[in-house]
């Protein structure tokens, strides 16, 4: 139960996202495709929040995912998304800003 409770509000042991990113993961970018025109994490993809349910099927579900936007709401949201539809190893990046390499 305090393990649910702790993942739920996002407490528990920190991920290092540029290591995931070194080995492989895959960026995805929920921004608007204006937004992400703007600047965005090179070898990014860009699904848009109001996209992604209608986009699944570009993403692998054993596939490790860092969502990211521009604050951290969206890539949060988006996180949750495809957690719901059976991608386990997401991690929200929060702002893309904070993936740049």
């Amino acid at each position: 139960m305090l393990t649910l409770l702790k993942n739920l509000l996002g407490i528990g042991p920190k991920v290092d996202l540029n290591e995931l990113m070194a080995s492989g993961a895959v960026v995805v970018d929920v921004r608007t495709p204006a937004e992400y025109k703007d600047g965005h994490v090179k070898g990014s993809i860009n699904l848009p929040l109001q996209t992604l349910n209608a986009n699944l099927n570009k993403l692998k579900k054993d596939q490790v995912i860092i969502t990211c936007c521009r604050s951290g709401s969206r890539s949060g949201m988006a996180k949750r998304m495809l957690k719901a539809n059976g991608f386990e190893q997401v991690h929200n990046g929060g702002a893309w800003t904070s993936l740049k390499a």
